[in-house]
């Protein structure tokens, strides 16, 4: 098989890879306080080739002597772009809407009977019954909505909700307001550590993170720095523009790339064809 048809079909699969990742960004662009994935491309190993008797003859050129012959593209890292999102008034008690563009509302998964933390900028929130006259904060998924003490749960018997610009919780009855809970909020030190975990949420990875612990990637955040706004949400990040931008770009390399394989395979068939 000629090399450059290698080279090829290997760049064609990462360039697919990329391509399911602009596709996935575009589809979320309505996805409340949803963060653009990004991703690089990084060359394979390549091959010295030393075909020149007398290096240096040549003191016009400005790459080293030889030739090098590559094996392909590849990915080499996905990035999360938490740049923020425009602010959208939606008047709805249980949305909230992160100001600060590292910070992270907290949430509790199940993940094959283990509980774990995971992350958001989602802050459509809603309340699920936990028992006859108490309900829970819970994500769009259902997830828990962590607090300082945990999950938040709290009587149904109120008649107002306010969520104050520090994440604190009060309940309204009777003409008086009681305080019930804080949402925790996180900020995140090292967003290149954070992995995408599916329906709007990040994870810290179970391994790979060296010597760092849990509070070198995500840090608490004092209630005096928190800035949230109830009543509104965090849109999309993406940028349709550079989005399809991207994808055409792919398109065209992967048609490129496509046409190579053809040509070799043609050129390949000439010299069979020779007697």
């Amino acid at each position: 098989m000629l090399r450059s048809s290698m080279q090829a079909a290997v760049t064609m699969g990462q360039l697919q890879q990329k391509l399911d990742l602009v596709g996935n960004n575009l589809a979320n662009m309505e996805t409340p306080g949803y963060k653009t994935k990004n991703s690089e491309f990084a060359s394979l190993l390549y091959q010295q080739i030393d075909n020149i008797e007398e290096e240096g003859d040549n003191p016009n050129r400005l790459t080293p002597d030889g030739l090098r012959m590559g094996s392909g593209a590849k990915l080499a890292h996905t990035d999360i772009d938490l740049s923020q999102g425009s602010i959208k008034e939606t008047g709805r008690a249980l949305d909230v809407a992160l100001q600060d563009e590292k910070h992270l509302f907290q949430i509790q998964t199940t993940i094959n009977g283990q509980e774990e933390t995971r992350y958001t900028r989602d802050g459509s929130f809603s309340f699920t019954p936990v028992n006859a006259n108490e309900v829970m904060m819970v994500t769009s998924n259902g997830n828990p909505v962590l607090g300082e003490d945990g999950p938040i749960v709290f009587s149904d018997t109120f008649e107002q909700m306010t969520i104050r610009k520090d994440g604190s919780i009060f309940l309204t009855q009777n003409g008086l307001q009681n305080e019930v809970g804080r949402l925790q909020i996180v900020n995140a030190e090292r967003p290149r550590l954070l992995e995408a975990a599916g329906q709007n949420v990040f994870r810290i990875p179970g391994e790979g993170i060296g010597n760092l612990n849990v509070e070198d990637i995500v840090s608490g955040v004092a209630p005096e720095n928190i800035n949230m706004k109830q009543g509104a949400l965090e849109t999309s990040n993406v940028d349709m523009s550079k989005q399809m931008t991207d994808m055409l770009m792919m398109q065209r390399a992967y048609q490129f790339n496509s046409r190579s394989i053809a040509m070799g395979d043609q050129m390949m068939g000439l010299v069979n064809q020779l007697r």
